[in-house]
């Protein structure tokens, strides 16, 4: 089936179509904790046409053989890519990231060195988000002791995050004076993040199922929002105890407001809204 690019593919109507997408869908959830509930097929199933037409496959079923080959590794990291869903934007979720801001950054003012992660970072713009956070609570100076780690299962929006370049539409919540703080315009209608901040942040590859986590240090602060509804329930409470593992005695755990963990049986203690606390 050869699909011209610009064309929806159309609707599944073959057994073989649905048994490659079950293995897919099932090759999701077991290597990367993505879940796909069978509401969603046609939106996954739209996303992999995609990958299959760029990896010249006529349908799924082909693509569904190249994934589960160990050696086709490109075909993995594609899947992952169009799988898990990147929209983002800077200063998301302004009610939990003030509560960060009010109640977290003061706790964390105290260390020496501030070391956070951002555990599902995308294009990094919660990660830079985090950066200018701290310096607008604690000063600038603070940037010299802050260590930012940003990860996502996603390779090409790793790429993109460590480059720091952004189109205007991901500034609709950021307030212009902190635009014109803390960026520099490049291009048209892009924004670049400036040194200082891009200076406290890493991009890593990182893949939140593969556990236990590889850190030498701990973590003041972790972030983990908007990806735990990816997850079936086991596979959240199972990432949610790595992160806490991977926190230091008293460190936080900050989460999305659609996102609450109090129903799920963690060792973290709730705090406010889309905060929680590792007792010290």
């Amino acid at each position: 089936m050869n699909l011209p690019a610009f064309e929806t593919p159309p609707h599944r109507t073959t057994a073989s179509e649905d048994a490659a997408l079950a293995r897919i869908r099932g090759w999701l959830s077991e290597r990367c904790g993505i879940y796909y509930p069978a509401r969603k097929d046609a939106l996954l199933a739209q996303r992999l046409w995609r990958v299959a037409r760029s990896f010249g496959h006529a349908d799924l079923a082909q693509l569904s053989e190249a994934l589960l080959s160990t050696s086709r590794t490109d075909v993995q990291l594609a899947v992952m890519h169009a799988a898990s869903t990147n929209h983002t934007y800077f200063f998301r979720e302004p009610e939990v990231l003030k509560s960060f801001a009010m109640t977290v950054l003061p706790d964390l003012a105290r260390h020496g060195e501030i070391r956070i992660w951002s555990a599902a970072a995308s294009t990094g713009d919660e990660a830079y988000t985090i950066a200018i956070l701290a310096a607008e609570t604690l000063g600038p100076e603070v940037l010299s002791r802050l260590r930012i780690l940003g990860t996502d299962i996603s390779e090409p929006v790793v790429a993109r995050a460590e480059i720091g370049v952004f189109p205007a539409r991901q500034f609709a919540q950021t307030d212009a004076a902190v635009l014109k703080r803390y960026f520099e315009p490049t291009g048209i209608e892009q924004y670049r993040v400036r040194d200082q901040i891009r200076a406290t942040c890493t991009f890593r590859r990182m893949n939140l199922k593969a556990q236990p986590y590889p850190f030498s240090k701990r973590f003041n602060a972790v972030f983990c929002r908007n990806i735990l509804y990816y997850f079936e329930q086991p596979d959240q409470v199972a990432t949610l105890e790595a992160i806490y593992d991977s926190t230091e005695p008293g460190g936080w755990l900050v989460t999305s407001v659609t996102e609450s963990i109090r129903d799920l049986s963690t060792r973290w203690q709730p705090v406010c809204t889309g905060i929680y606390r590792k007792p010290a």
